[in-house]
């Protein structure tokens, strides 16, 4: 994962948190420490918007250390993290770390500090659309398949199967064969992006001629899901849903066979590759060889 991280310590609140009446009635200082990790690119614009305000961030952990008093530490980490979660920019941020200090803990020895520290990592639904014609098309999108499950913070969800396909684009050159891939992610989406270029980078691919014949094609199609809110637009200078995928039928169809309830644009991906222009040009590919993901994760 890449990005920039915030780091805010030693945030100093008095609340009435504990399992001892003496906790509830007198209450005692809490100390909060949080860790956040942006998205890629939160400050290329230099906007506040596309970041985490700290200061804002403060706030709500006093706020919530002040607030309605629980048992346990582990209950109180879990609402700052809500707290900070609910945050303009930090339902974007795909890694939050909080840590709760009990400096005046009711322990019977001595002792430094008592603290828990609790983790929330945001995974979200991203479609990956795979094709090939040169070489040995199946075992290199096999290949792929397994580096992309490799990847931290990547989780291999879905698979369609191989079809075969008519270029596009009017260059001559070999069928294709195409799939797609749903995974859930912790990444963003530019970071993943680049993971991805990373792998075709891995397996030959070069950028000289567009709709030119490839040894490996890897697309960031979509990234969160429509159907539940989560769905990214943008970040940084990468435009998504992939701006030409509800015209591919060499995207659409694999993608409504891996998931038959997907939607692209407002709109079912099945209906969508039944209308594409060259939904003529797909057709049931091999099998798949044997897929090693002893890296799935």
């Amino acid at each position: 994962m890449t990005g920039q991280v915030v780091r805010l310590s030693g945030v100093r609140a008095r609340g009435h948190h504990g399992v001892f009446e003496h906790e509830r009635r007198d209450g005692q200082d809490f100390v909060v420490d949080l860790v956040a990790h942006l998205p890629v690119g939160a400050g290329a614009g230099d906007d506040i918007g596309a970041t985490l305000h700290y200061g804002q961030a403060a706030e709500v952990l006093v706020a919530t250390v002040e607030g309605e008093p629980v048992d346990l530490l582990e209950t109180l980490a879990e609402r700052l993290l809500d707290a900070v979660q609910a945050l303009p920019g930090g339902d974007r941020c795909p890694r939050l770390e909080v840590t709760v200090h009990k400096p005046q803990a009711p322990i019977t020895v001595p002792f430094a500090d008592v603290s828990v520290t609790a983790v929330r990592e945001r995974e979200l639904p991203a479609v990956v659309a795979l094709g090939a014609n040169l070489g040995d098309p199946a075992g290199t999108l096999a290949s792929a398949v397994a580096a992309l499950a490799a990847l931290p913070g990547v989780r291999l969800t879905g698979l369609s199967p191989l079809v075969e396909t008519d270029p596009v684009g009017g260059v001559e050159q070999p069928v294709y064969l195409n799939a797609v891939a749903l995974v859930r992610t912790t990444r963003g989406a530019a970071d993943l992006l680049a993971a991805l270029h990373g792998i075709e980078a891995a397996h030959g691919r070069t950028r000289e001629v567009r709709w030119g014949a490839r040894t490996l094609d890897l697309d960031l199609v979509q990234y969160g899901d429509p159907r539940a809110g989560t769905e990214v637009h943008a970040e940084g200078e990468l435009l998504l849903p992939h701006p030409r995928a509800a015209e591919r039928a060499f995207v659409l169809a694999p993608w409504a066979m891996a998931d038959p309830a997907a939607r692209l644009a407002g709109q079912a991906v099945a209906d969508l590759a039944a209308r594409a222009d060259d939904a003529g040009g797909v057709r049931p590919g091999p099998p798949w060889p044997a897929l090693h993901l002893g890296g799935e994760r």
